[in-house]
């Protein structure tokens, strides 16, 4: 057995450079960017792409929609807390203390999903871009301000809806 790796006070965090440096701020273009283009999609085109969806299809986009913005919404507030105290709004003990209502684990129905491969490219781009926003910025949430919070799920969940289905399937004898 390993002994722990013990870190020096001299010791950079590269997180904790970025957050707290003027290099913070394409990260925060890019998540608010990112919060932007899914709201007008989910306005638009998106919205005229679901009715086009089986009934499984539109089920799990509209699930997938609530997962998609609650993330979305949590990174932004993550970058929100993070740009208050690289400005000197907020101290790092102050955003250690709100952040701890912001949650990066909001996980992804994904692939094997039934009714996943119905889902427009453009929304499953979204989605996509948004779980490998929320890796990058709980890495770096870890890297600051130190580990804590449960792994997000990488493998896809059962979904309760499809389940619910698929047993009604079962009980009216229709496959």
């Amino acid at each position: 057995m390993s002994e722990p790796v013990r870190q020096s006070a001299t010791t950079i965090k590269l997180a904790e450079r970025r957050v707290f440096s003027a290099s913070f701020k394409p990260l925060y273009d890019e998540g608010m960017g990112l919060v932007e283009q899914t709201a007008e999609y989910l306005d638009g085109d998106g919205r005229a792409a679901a009715k086009g969806l089986s009934r499984i299809g539109a089920t799990l986009y509209a699930a997938e929609s609530m997962r998609l913005t609650t993330r979305l919404m949590q990174i932004a507030s993550w970058l929100l807390l993070q740009r208050a105290a690289n400005s000197g709004e907020m101290t790092r003990e102050q955003v250690a203390a709100e952040k701890t209502k912001v949650r990066l684990d909001t996980a992804s129905a994904q692939e094997g999903a039934s009714g996943w491969e119905e889902l427009p490219a453009a929304f499953k781009s979204l989605v996509d871009r948004s779980l490998s926003l929320q890796s990058l910025v709980r890495r770096m949430d870890d890297e600051i301000y130190g580990h804590g919070a449960e792994p997000v799920q990488t493998s896809p969940r059962p979904n309760p809806v499809s389940d619910q289905i698929t047993l009604l399937h079962t009980a009216f004898g229709r496959t």
